[in-house]
């Protein structure tokens, strides 16, 4: 099943996964697909950290790495990363920062025990804070891929990843998007449907996939949102992507590090029990629906801000509901990003087990429609 993508980034199988774990990132490399760390999140020394844990583990298996630098956001205009975290800082209100402690307060959220992190809640949402995060993956010999999670990047960046000799991709969810980025060069599109988890836009993937492959060809296409076993793997590759982008089949591995609450989460949600909610970043994104997105939508709420400033007020959320996942109810108030495959999410399986039933689920589909076909 080796497509051209397999060739150029020297994979087994089309299967890219999405993480923001370090042992998810090598078991998926090592079983023939391509591991992407998530860096949003982390400072530069967190990553270089975790980058360093890939290298010593992982052999000559590749990577990639996965930064985020939006289309549009606040404080896109400030000269230098100082000057917009002051006056980014300066645009939270206080009743926003109030809602949003009073909420983890009311659930008995413990208080995060250090203030590591990024310097001021700034998740790596914006170009200064990226373009560290970038530096670092691009001194990794293993790192054959760079992904942009939203927006087109920035052509400076797009030319400094070709130049040192990695390929770049990145997501889109209509087709006009797709369309930008074929035109700045990205190598790879991700189209994600709106099934997926995390920031997606509205259209389905059954819908999206084909129109974005058409749009962009000859440029390869990986089809994200809404893929949790083999059968909807060949639904993709069917209609014409060269591999398929999944995230959420790997929140509640046992290479995970996910606290075992958090888990649990997702193996008694069902399909209906996400939601696309801009409620800790400020764009839309998918996640389990609970206390924390319904309140942000209740009359008495301040309203979300639009991205990087609701991230900044909520990445003290994050990183407490993660820590604690288990602690009074932190679930009623977590950030849990997934999509609607969640519902096929039910119980603990090792990565290695995970890609060889994605391949097995894949032929034996392939092979009943071929069957089908032999009836004719």
């Amino acid at each position: 099943m080796k497509t051209e993508i397999c060739k150029k980034l020297k994979i087994d199988v089309p299967v890219f996964a999405f993480t923001h774990c370090r042992d998810v990132v090598v078991e998926v490399s090592k079983a023939g697909g391509l591991g992407v760390l998530g860096a949003v999140g982390f400072t530069v020394e967190q990553l270089r950290e975790e980058l360093d844990w890939i290298d010593a583990h992982i052999g000559d298996y590749p990577y990639g790495v996965d930064i985020v630098i939006p289309s549009k956001y606040e404080g896109m205009d400030d000269v230098d990363a100082d000057t917009m975290l002051a006056n980014l800082e300066a645009m939270i209100p206080q009743e926003n920062r109030d809602f949003a402690e009073k909420l983890l307060k009311d659930h008995g959220v413990p208080a995060f025990p250090d203030d590591s992190g990024p310097k001021g809640g700034l998740l790596g949402w914006t170009e200064e804070t990226a373009r560290p995060l970038l530096e670092e993956a691009l001194k990794r010999p293993n790192v054959t891929l760079i992904a942009n999670a939203l927006g087109t990047p920035p052509v400076e960046i797009i030319k400094q990843i070709h130049d040192s000799g990695r390929l770049v991709a990145a997501l889109c969810g209509r087709v006009k998007h797709a369309l930008k980025h074929k035109a700045a060069g990205v190598d790879i599109i991700i189209a994600q449907g709106t099934e997926g988890g995390g920031h997606t836009g509205d259209v389905g993937s059954i819908v999206l996939w084909p129109q974005v492959i058409d749009a962009v060809y000859p440029t390869p296409v990986l089809a994200a949102g809404g893929i949790g076993n083999g059968r909807q793997m060949l639904a993709a590759m069917s209609v014409g992507a060269a591999g398929v982008w999944t995230g959420s089949l790997w929140l509640a591995v046992e290479e995970a590090e996910a606290e075992p609450a958090e888990k649990q989460s997702y193996f008694d949600a069902t399909e209906e029990d996400t939601v696309r909610s801009r409620s800790f970043t400020g764009k839309p994104g998918r996640m389990l629906k609970n206390v924390w997105t319904d309140a942000w939508e209740e009359k008495d709420s301040p309203g979300y801000l639009p991205m990087p400033l609701q991230g900044m007020i909520t990445f003290d959320a994050m990183r407490r509901t993660k820590k604690y996942a288990g602690v009074g109810e932190c679930q009623k108030v977590g950030f849990n990003p997934v999509g609607q495959v969640v519902g096929q999410i039910n119980e603990v399986e090792t990565v290695k087990h995970v890609m060889q039933r994605l391949l097995t689920e894949y032929v034996d589909s392939l092979e009943r429609v071929n069957r089908l076909l032999e009836q004719e």
